[in-house]
């Protein structure tokens, strides 16, 4: 059976391993849907060094797709529209502090995106996106700013939070982070992303159920009609529709290019 390998249960099944997924922001569950697209994993083996071969996909580069979205840095197309800028303060008072590369927090990458430097770094409850002014350099005063757009003041309350957790790793990097009890829809995220993984791995429907929700509660509501069978045939919908072009929505993209539409249809699911 799907739901049992060499007398152990398949990975998809323990739920604490997509806990990660509960506090990602858009771009990163992006990835998260990105790199479980079969097209995706056959790119990145054999057009890695291919420079063209990412730009279907929404990305400037490919990235690994073993690596999940607490390792990974993808590069979105997009990254300097939703980054935060640092540029030199040329008005600054005595006691402002000075840009130092090297105490930024967590897992860093520094890339040339064809126009400058671009940073990202990633740390315990955070991934901070940083477009490096050309006229900025170690140890200059320097200030942030963010692109204005039709909607700033969400994008505005997003740089203040990153900004500060940004303040707080820098004083003292936190090796994990707590987080509140997620929401609803943190929870339909992981479940998602579980129910997927299970499709994928040739799982059905009712494998998945028990997976995720228990052999008690399959066993007294799982029927043809049933909510529960529904709400898990949804569950690997909606999975196939963001990996299917709509990550690209959550990366703040495009939608999908027509000329993608329709690969990698979905098979009919198993009862």
């Amino acid at each position: 059976m799907a739901d049992v390998t060499n007398g152990q249960p398949p990975p998809w099944h323990a739920s604490a391993a997509y806990l990660y997924a509960l506090h990602l922001d858009g771009p990163a569950l992006a990835w998260e849907y990105l790199r479980r697209h079969p097209g995706y994993r056959l790119a990145w083996h054999t057009q890695k060094t291919d420079a063209g071969a990412a730009r279907p996909w929404g990305l400037c580069t490919l990235e690994d797709p073993a690596l999940d979205a607490r390792d990974a840095l993808p590069n979105w197309l997009n990254r300097r529209a939703r980054a935060i800028r640092v540029v030199p303060d040329n008005d600054a008072g005595p006691d402002d502090r000075t840009f130092e590369f090297w105490r930024l927090p967590g897992h860093k990458a520094l890339q040339h995106d064809g126009q400058g430097l671009v940073v990202s770094a990633l740390w315990p409850g955070c991934y901070a996106r940083l477009v490096l002014a050309p006229e900025l350099h170690d140890g200059m005063p320097h200030a942030f700013a963010v692109r204005a757009c039709r909607a700033p003041c969400s994008r505005y309350r997003d740089m203040a939070t990153i900004l500060d957790q940004l303040t707080a790793a820098c004083q003292a990097e936190p090796l994990a982070a707590t987080q509140q009890r997620p929401c609803p829809a943190a929870l339909q995220t992981l479940h998602t992303m579980q129910a997927l993984d299970a499709s994928q791995g040739g799982a059905s429907l009712r494998e998945i159920a028990k997976g995720l929700f228990g052999a008690t509660e399959v066993a007294t509501d799982w029927h043809a009609d049933s909510a529960l069978r529904a709400r898990v045939r949804r569950l690997v919908q909606r999975g196939r529709a963001l990996v299917n072009g709509g990550y690209r929505e959550l990366a703040g993209l495009e939608p999908v290019p027509r000329a993608q539409q329709g690969r990698n249809r979905p098979t009919p699911d198993r009862p």
